[in-house]
């Protein structure tokens, strides 16, 4: 029960306020970790395919080590002196590992700017994803945005919500080191093609259930918000393993089902055209509108994940801690 009533808090904590924009905002302590780490291993092992290898390894331990381990003493520390200092400590956490109404908020900060112009658009969109924006058109603009959005369900809502119904808020910034690190150096590139393939393959296996698990709450969000349920799934069978990750395709499969259109396809990432498979079928001309649906099917998946989640805890008492 403790734990449940932390993370639900935390849930409606980031519903209605947001991610604050700090420094001190545990994901951005993790990510000047990493950094500061990355610079030392690269100064300690050699500039070859095994050296950097073996950092990469190192940088994962490392950072997950610490990003686990803080706030597991921390907590015990503070439920010591005072169980509501304790409570109140997790609840607050689990507030900050969640990215619902940011992610939200990114649709609609593309959304609003795309109106303006498409070099605001372009602008925008470039502040969410990894990829190159210069040359997108209004069209490329909407379907990134999108994606994003879809991909992000489960790594900024669905994933994280499940770690922390299993292991509060220590368990949640472990997940959440594991996916800044394949956010940061789990790149095919000159500069991460080895350091950071140990870190991408451990984001794919953290991610694999949360991202079918996400999938499955967008489809039937699909059918409470009135859209096209029995498409989302058709989509979904379809085309959810056509991406080069075993996870982002889940829920881009699904919400190009719901919307009734198509996503993916090549895309730019650091001068270099990334040849990429597409998701859904082009029923209906991409539009604007399309962001907003996105993250109104977003926030539908998350209520239900987390009353999923909830209600497993509540009535099984499983896992049998916490």
């Amino acid at each position: 029960m403790y734990l449940t009533c932390a993370v639900l808090l935390g849930f409606v904590l980031d519903w209605v306020l947001g991610d604050p924009n700090s420094a001190l905002h545990p994901v951005c302590l993790i990510g000047r970790l990493i950094t500061r780490c990355e610079r030392v291993l690269r100064r300690v092992f050699p500039k070859t395919p095994r050296g950097e290898t073996v950092a990469g390894v190192l940088l994962w331990l490392v950072v997950c080590g610490v990003s686990f381990a803080a706030p597991l003493f921390l907590l015990r520390w503070l439920r010591g002196v005072h169980f509501w200092l304790g409570f109140g400590a997790e609840t607050l956490l689990c507030w900050l590992i969640f990215a619902r109404k940011s992610l939200a908020d990114a649709g609609r900060h593309v959304y609003t700017a795309l109106d303006a112009s498409l070099d605001e658009g372009r602008k925008a969109v470039a502040m969410y994803v990894g990829r190159d924006t210069g040359a997108l058109d209004r069209e490329g603009v909407i379907k990134a945005a999108v994606e994003t959005i879809a991909e992000n369900t489960t790594d900024g809502v669905v994933a994280p919500l499940a770690y922390m119904l299993l292991g509060g808020a220590p368990l949640g910034l472990l997940y959440k080191a594991v996916n800044t690190l394949d956010s940061m150096v789990g790149y095919h590139s000159d500069q991460y093609e080895y350091l950071g393939k140990f870190s991408a393959r451990m984001d794919d296996i953290f991610n694999f259930i949360p991202a079918r698990l996400a999938a499955v709450c967008l489809i039937a969000g699909t059918g409470m918000l009135g859209m096209d349920n029995r498409n989302a799934l058709r989509i979904f069978r379809r085309d959810r393993n056509h991406h080069k990750s075993p996870n982002a395709g889940q829920t881009e499969a699904a919400c190009a089902g719901a919307l009734h259109i198509r996503l993916g396809g090549d895309a730019s990432y650091f001068g270099k055209t990334v040849k990429k498979a597409a998701f859904g079928d082009p029923d209906k001309e991409i539009s604007r509108s399309d962001i907003l649906r996105a993250a109104d099917l977003m926030t539908a998946a998350s209520a239900l994940a987390l009353t999923l989640g909830a209600a497993v805890r509540l009535t099984t008492g499983w896992p049998p801690f916490g």
